[in-house]
């Protein structure tokens, strides 16, 4: 029977496919990113499609007749990570991890799978870029039990899934997902047809075997996960494993997460003994220098299910050569414009002329509102070099008429500085606690004005 062999146009940035080649990508605007691709021979026979993608034959259903049986989940015996992937990994499912060189991608996973099979759970880690004496010597310099452990060292997809059908592992590690190929694909490894082909195949074998795989991922120099933008589709998690500011200590969030909130953070310490949990975070982002000093305030944010305290430093500086400078890290740099008009125009504080640089301390991204008043009372201290005391917080939504608006979860980030030592808490209006906390004196305001007024009586 003839075979044709099949060819497409795809961006190596974003996966999109395009009839023919072309200088730039119009879907992410990269230039000279689109590449010829062969996808492998097309073939007439349609036996092939006797089966599902999950490996089985599907039937119609009402919604209504649909198991709502709860996902059988198993811990990684680490509690942060557990956090991240929704309480647990799901059987089944595709978890892929990413992160820098050196983030401790290959240590967390070793960590894990080490955890596992010590509950007496099978699992198997494919290495394709380590060999298997590397691994064996960061176990023993992990004190990780070894003996529980298999390996395999290999590349072809189709030669783990032979290893997969004789050994019936429960938990799959693949390191990396960019270094496997699969035979029905002509192109190299780590091209986009190669890793698209060979995470739906592994895919459709866990689908069907139940077999939970963590694939490992390279990333890009603005730390995205490298390959097309239909792995992150085929997945059913991604996780991201960066270092913070203080490279001792790594944050692992979740940017897609089928079975839990994408909003959950997990925070580790990087020792000789591997990843350390971090069960108390807030204490790691408030190592405040023991001499106050003017632009540096305390904000409440919430990450997932949990408060966080942060520290937020403002420097408000005069302009030495001609365009004054705004730059903003760890948060949107077009809110911090947007602050900045509304302090001019409801604060009565121009700072037109001069240069402002905030950051968030610890490399943390902030991505909710929060934080707005914590922002502008850092550059209002930094600009009258007015210290703030050291057990006061801020936290509230600014709108462009000058109000504070309420935020979710006031009072739980209310106890949780209280906890923390916090004596005095300047919040918007709404979100005032009815019963009065122990140890913490309340400043609820509606404005921006009203804020500022009461800064400046701290």
């Amino acid at each position: 029977m003839s075979k044709k062999i099949k060819t497409a146009f795809v961006c190596e940035q974003c996966g999109a496919d395009f009839p023919r080649w072309g200088g730039q990508c119009t879907e992410c605007g990269e230039w000279n990113t689109i590449k010829e691709v062969r996808l492998g021979t097309a073939s007439n026979d349609h036996s092939i499609r006797s089966t599902g993608y999950a490996g089985s034959r599907s039937e119609v259903k009402l919604l209504s007749d649909v198991n709502l049986s709860h996902a059988e989940r198993t811990s990684t015996g680490i509690s942060e990570f557990d956090r991240v992937l929704g309480g647990g990994i799901v059987s089944g499912s595709i978890v892929l991890i990413g992160g820098a060189p050196g983030a401790g991608k290959s240590t967390l996973l070793l960590q894990v799978i080490a955890n596992i099979a010590g509950q007496g759970i099978s699992v198997l880690y494919v290495s394709g870029e380590e060999s298997l004496q590397q691994i064996a010597e960061r176990a023993q310099r992990l004190k990780l039990p070894a003996d529980k452990i298999m390996m395999l060292a290999e590349t072809s997809v189709q030669r783990i899934c032979d290893v997969l059908d004789e050994v019936r592992p429960r938990i799959l590690v693949v390191d990396s997902i960019q270094v496997v190929y699969t035979q029905t694909t002509d192109s190299a490894p780590g091209s986009v047809s190669q890793v698209r082909e060979s995470a739906s195949y592994l895919t459709q074998y866990a689908k069907k075997n139940q077999v939970s795989i963590f694939m490992v991922g390279h990333v890009t120099k603005d730390q995205s996960l490298a390959g097309p933008m239909t792995l992150s589709h085929i997945v059913d998690t991604q996780v991201i494993l960066a270092a913070t500011d203080d490279a001792r200590y790594r944050v692992l969030r979740a940017d897609k997460n089928r079975f839990g909130s994408v909003g959950e953070l997990g925070f580790f310490a990087m020792d000789s003994s591997g990843l350390k949990e971090v069960k108390n975070p807030s204490a790691m982002f408030l190592n405040r220098a023991e001499k106050p000093s003017s632009g540096s305030v305390v904000t409440v944010l919430w990450e997932g299910t949990r408060p966080l305290l942060v520290e937020i430093q403002a420097l408000v500086t005069e302009c030495q050569y001609g365009n004054p400078r705004r730059l903003a890290v760890g948060f949107d740099q077009n809110r911090l414009a947007m602050l900045l008009a509304v302090l001019a125009r409801h604060g009565g504080i121009f700072t037109a002329n001069d240069e402002i640089y905030a950051n968030v301390v610890g490399g943390i991204k902030v991505t909710e509102t929060s934080s707005d008043l914590a922002i502008l009372v850092g550059i209002v201290s930094s600009f009258r070099d007015r210290i703030i005391p050291h057990d006061v917080f801020f936290f509230g939504e600014i709108g462009l008429s000058g109000e504070i608006r309420p935020v979710a979860n006031g009072h739980a980030r209310l106890n949780d500085a209280a906890k923390h030592g916090f004596k005095k808490a300047v919040i918007p209006k709404a979100n005032a606690p009815k019963k009065a906390i122990d140890g913490l004196k309340i400043y609820a305001v509606s404005t921006l004005s009203e804020a500022l007024d009461v800064v400046s009586e701290l």
